[in-house]
């Protein structure tokens, strides 16, 4: 069974969006070739212990994609299929919105624009504790409209955080609309290049050129702080729910759930 498969990822965030009766599956499924990636090759983590010292940090900025990096922490066996079946129910720890609590998630989020602050503090005690731990932080391109995440750039290439890795999910939607419609962002890349940033530029749902960027940005150690700017799409994976940003706020009927897997599962295990 190949590690971090993105329609087995794909499929648990279906189950977990139709167990929970809950939303957000279109932003959580724009993620998951991103996160597949980074779990599968670059995070330097503990099997048996989620809060190892000496691990990288994955800040899940966008916190309502949080059924992506639940996934991926179903893969790790640091969440079991209890876990799973009982998101988002009574009494369960997996709530619709990242918690620190649970192992593996490093920020409560919820509140867009904080997680990329929260990155760069754990990028700089690693520096300062002199460490070599990296931190990567994924934000939603909507989140941009955060002034709190043009702070955190700034401090970011003040204090030379070539460790800080920022992983900007390019879909073009936020909650309310289009990302155009609500606030144009413009060039993101030339933005954060100009913020001090490395920055590159790549389908955010090709693995390889992922990988390829996470290790050549890694390679970088030129006290620059790291910008990866992935376009996607939202709700990728499932053609009803691509380029739709109904499935923003949409739950899962029996009827769509079982459309969906059946797109997923195909001649996969």
């Amino acid at each position: 069974m190949k590690n971090f498969d993105t329609h087995r990822i794909r499929r648990t965030i279906l189950n977990m969006a139709f167990s929970g009766a809950t939303v957000h599956i279109g932003c959580a499924f724009s993620i998951v070739e991103l996160l597949a990636v980074l779990y599968r090759n670059h995070l330097r983590l503990d099997r048996s212990d989620p809060r190892s010292p000496s691990r990288d940090y994955m800040v899940l900025s966008k916190g309502h994609g949080v059924m992506a990096q639940y996934a991926c922490l179903h893969e790790l066996g640091w969440l079991g299929d209890e876990d799973i079946d009982r998101y988002f129910k009574d009494g369960t720890r997996l709530k619709g919105l990242a918690d620190v609590h649970v192992p593996g998630v490093e920020s409560t989020a919820g509140t867009l624009g904080h997680g990329l602050s929260v990155g760069v503090g754990l990028a700089l005690a690693s520096k300062l504790k002199g460490t070599d731990q990296h931190c990567y932080a994924l934000v939603g391109d909507g989140e941009l409209n955060e002034g709190a995440i043009w702070e955190a750039a700034l401090f970011a290439a003040q204090f030379k955080l070539d460790n800080l890795f920022l992983i900007v999910d390019k879909n073009g939607f936020q909650a309310m609309g289009s990302t155009d419609d609500v606030i144009g962002l413009g060039d993101i890349e030339s933005k954060f290049s100009a913020f001090g940033f490395d920055t590159i530029s790549l389908d955010g749902h090709d693995e390889d050129a992922i990988d390829a960027g996470f290790t050549a940005l890694k390679s970088r150690r030129n006290g620059r702080p790291k910008a990866m700017v992935a376009h996607t799409v939202k709700g990728r994976g499932v053609s009803f729910m691509e380029h739709d940003n109904v499935w923003h706020y949409t739950r899962l009927t029996a009827d769509t759930h079982r459309a969906a897997l059946a797109e997923l599962t195909g001649d996969r295990p």
